[in-house]
Order: C-alpha cells, then sequence, then structure tokens
C-alpha cells in the first residue's frame, strides 16, 4: 500500500513541476539614468537618457518626463516620446535636447572649465508598458548620480 502512496505522490509531484515550468512574466519597476551629457557651444545638453527594463518580459517605453537638477540647481525637464521596446532585463538608450535654465548651464560650464565632475538628480515619470500587451502605467523614478569628465572630449561627462 506505501508504493501506491508513492507512485501517487510522485505521479502528482510531476504534474505538479510540468504545470510551472511556463516563463514567469515579471514586470518589474525601470530605471532610468544619465549615460552621458554633452554641453555645445551655445551650452545646450544632449543628454543620453539609459532605460533599464528590469522586467521578465520586454517593455514598450512610451514617454519620459524627468526635471534634471545638477549640483542642487534645476536644469529643466526631458521630455521625450521614445516608443522604444526594450529587451526583458536589458537596457537601451534615447538622446534628449534640452535647453537648460541659466543658472544650471553656468553651473555646469564652471564645472568643467574647473576640471570637475557634478552631481545630478532625475525626479519623474517614465511610461512603459509590456510589449505585447497594452495597459501602459507611470512609474515614479527618482535618481541620485554623478558625472565626471570624459579625458579628451570636451564638454562631455559620463
Amino acid at each position: 500500500m506505501t508504493s501506491f502512496r508513492y507512485a501517487v505522490l510522485l505521479a502528482l509531484l510531476a504534474l505538479l513541476a510540468a504545470c510551472s515550468s511556463g516563463q514567469v512574466r515579471r514586470v518589474s519597476e525601470p530605471a532610468a539614468s544619465i549615460q552621458q551629457l554633452t554641453v555645445d557651444a551655445q551650452g545646450n545638453w544632449t543628454v543620453d537618457l539609459r532605460l533599464q527594463n528590469y522586467s521578465s518580459i520586454a517593455m514598450r517605453f512610451d514617454a519620459v518626463s524627468l526635471a534634471v537638477a545638477v549640483d542642487g540647481t534645476a536644469a529643466g525637464t526631458l521630455q521625450s516620446s521614445p516608443a522604444l521596446e526594450i529587451s526583458r532585463e536589458s537596457a537601451d538608450v534615447v538622446s534628449i535636447q534640452l535647453v537648460p535654465a541659466p543658472e544650471a548651464r553656468l553651473l555646469l560650464a564652471d564645472a568643467l572649465a574647473g576640471g570637475r565632475g557634478a552631481s545630478y538628480r532625475l525626479e519623474g515619470t517614465l511610461t512603459a508598458a509590456p510589449a505585447d500587451r497594452g495597459g501602459a502605467r507611470d512609474y515614479r523614478i527618482i535618481r541620485d548620480g554623478s558625472l565626471s569628465q570624459v579625458p579628451g572630449l570636451p564638454g562631455v561627462l559620463r
């Protein structure tokens, strides 16, 4: 009788294991950070924004709205509608033009002239949805980071 119980238990465990073999669809909070910031001759910025998808499925990033501050000084808002699909547990970069506030422009110009880097803060939302479905939602982003000058590339910070 016990061998019959073991056989039934083994069959149930095998059935349970077969049911759980599919890919888990985990949607995780995305992240954003500045990968590179380039200052042009007029003092305007090109921000290469790294969008990170931590989900186990591909995600579509529909909109970016992130306020940028440099060394505690408000610079402006990064706005974009990239409609960018990022595969699972991967990242991609979107370039966004920004005409910074005069105070932030001067602050970063001074840091570049002095050979220093700068800290930054991103705060706002990323709008994203699973690539195979609708249902986009806003994810709140708050990110603190720092940028250092790139040797040999004037006006470029990473």
